[in-house]
């Protein structure tokens, strides 16, 4: 036996019979054989994908297969590999995509294209694997938290203007083109003292300015055009980069870029519902994901849990319409009247069978005919107490502010709606400390394990395409961690009909193998009879 240093590997020159096959280096519980069972089982041409129903034609390259395109981008987001330029040259020379795609090397430009066109098949696409998990008995379907998260878009801060930055970028380029003025007016003045030089019109330092005040200018005629637009579309931003991006700031934090909500069920931490809204506030937000998480999981109610930024009456009762039960915790506010020591709306107690309050000191208020709309939008019935009982009362000071001749309150024409929400959220506590541990899970596997803190394409459409890429890699890296390997691919089979796996497939894999096979060993008996002879 020889003592060698290292072991050693087989020489690159060493030719072979019968050289292995890709088949070999992939093992048989490898992920890309679960992404290759799944997209298989799809039916592309129904969700929308580009080229999925297309013939054969004898003119022209044909173009890829989309379900080659959806492999590599599944395979790529699965893995952390998210660039076209990246997924191009993986194709070359990673094995597992050299399997998955066989052989096939697309170009970045083709890569790219397929993300950009196909947003709402993408998007169909991960309908259908939360309708899978639903199936697979993987949700619960009686409960759902709520949140949010800001992503970064494809776009900075400084390519975004508000109304306020554009109108002091005006006023600053004001000042500088007074300045720069003042400057060729200064210039002109000694030039025309100077017997034999050029005149105001010569060149030189007054050219230069001259040159400097046209260029500002023309930026405060854009800023002019771009503030113009903003108030005649009734839009608060301009964003010169990405146009759906917006400045969104919560706790102080800025972000340039889009706000993803989710609705995730309390089973499995699974994403069933999502959507990418570009408004850094949450309070208009939760009737719709709720709503959209139900008819995703398709039961007749539903628990939603969401944190207090979420709190909306208007909200809360379209929930309630919906068969939604949401639980919100209370705003505290400001507490204005608490502060002055005078009492709140809380003090007073409602009785629904006479429609009248009941003040602190026992006296009632009763209804006026005329309602008012207050600053929320919200229409209101004004309850008043008598004057004369007021103006006796021991605890005046305490209820009358300092030019009331009586006290006043108003209710909302739902309040009912809030009375209920209310007396929901008494018993509540557990709930809502569970609400975190299920919202928070996908947010924190996405941005801190994958990395996935911005999106690479503009716009809403290809932003949202791109986000259901996201959330399906997400779910389907969570749904095998579940099930297992051979559990997943059984309940695919028990499933969906594999319609793309054909007998016409398996034998024309089988052709291309004889090919191969036939391609290596032709050379290598023509020498073998060669050396026979």
């Amino acid at each position: 036996m020889t003592n060698r240093t290292f072991k050693t590997g087989e020489s690159r020159e060493q030719p072979s019979l019968l050289p292995a096959r890709v088949e070999d280096y992939v093992r048989a519980d490898n992920l890309v054989r679960a992404i290759e069972s799944f997209v298989c089982v799809l039916d592309l041409a129904k969700l929308g994908f580009r080229h999925a129903d297309r013939k054969a034609e004898g003119v022209g390259q044909p173009p890829y297969d989309p379900a080659d395109l959806l492999k590599l981008y599944l395979y790529g987001y699965i893995n952390q590999i998210r660039s076209s330029r990246r997924l191009e040259r993986e194709a070359c020379r990673n094995l597992e995509l050299i399997w998955l795609l066989k052989n096939l090397k697309p170009g970045y430009r083709t890569i790219g294209n397929f993300r950009k066109e196909n947003w709402a098949a993408l998007k169909a696409a991960n309908r259908s694997f939360v309708l899978l998990m639903r199936e697979l008995g993987l949700v619960g379907g009686s409960v759902v938290a709520i949140d949010g998260s800001f992503f970064q878009g494809d776009a900075s801060k400084a390519s975004i203007f508000t109304r306020k930055r554009l109108a002091d970028q005006i006023a600053k380029l004001d000042q500088e083109i007074e300045a720069y003025g003042k400057s060729l007016e200064d210039n002109d003045a000694a030039e025309a003292k100077k017997p034999g030089k050029d005149g105001p019109d010569g060149g030189g330092a007054g050219g230069d300015l001259g040159a400097k005040v046209a260029l500002l200018m023309a930026k405060r005629s854009r800023a002019q055009a771009d503030l113009a637009r903003l108030e005649e579309d009734g839009d608060t931003q301009l964003s010169l980069t990405d146009p759906d991006a917006r400045l969104l700031v919560k706790s102080g934090q800025g972000v340039a870029g889009y706000n993803v909500q989710t609705a995730v069920d309390d089973k499995h931490k699974l994403i069933v519902a999502s959507e990418v809204v570009n408004d850094s506030s949450d309070v208009r937000q939760l009737s719709a994901i709720a709503q959209a998480a139900k008819e995703a999981l398709g039961v007749e109610t539903l628990q939603a849990l969401a944190d207090e930024g979420y709190y909306s009456s208007f909200e809360l009762k379209a929930c309630e319409d919906q068969g939604i039960i949401a639980y919100v915790p209370l705003p505290k506010g400001n507490a204005r009247l608490e502060k002055q020591g005078r009492f709140a709306l809380n003090d007073f107690n409602y009785d629904g069978a006479t429609d009248t309050y009941r003040c602190p000191a026992g006296q009632l208020l009763h209804p006026m005919k005329s309602t008012q709309k207050n600053t929320s939008g919200r229409i209101e019935i004004r309850y008043a107490a008598r004057g004369a009982i007021c103006r006796t009362c021991s605890l005046k000071v305490r209820c009358l502010s300092s030019n009331a001749a009586n006290r006043t309150i108003g209710r909302w024409e739902h309040e009912d709606v809030l009375e209920r929400h209310r007396a929901r959220m008494q018993g509540a506590g557990e709930l809502m400390r569970r609400r975190s541990g299920i919202v928070e899970h996908p947010f924190g596997t996405l941005k801190c394990r994958a990395g996935y803190r911005h999106f690479l394409v503009r716009g809403f459409d290809k932003v949202r395409g791109e986000w259901s890429l996201m959330a399906l890699c997400y779910n389907f890296t969570r749904v095998l961690n579940i099930l297992g390997f051979d559990a997943f691919l059984a309940a695919l089979a028990k499933t969906f009909a594999p319609y793309r796996c054909t007998l016409a497939d398996l034998l024309q894999g089988i052709q291309v193998a004889l090919a191969t096979f036939w391609a290596n060993i032709q050379p290598r008996l023509a020498i073998a009879r060669f050396a026979t002879a």
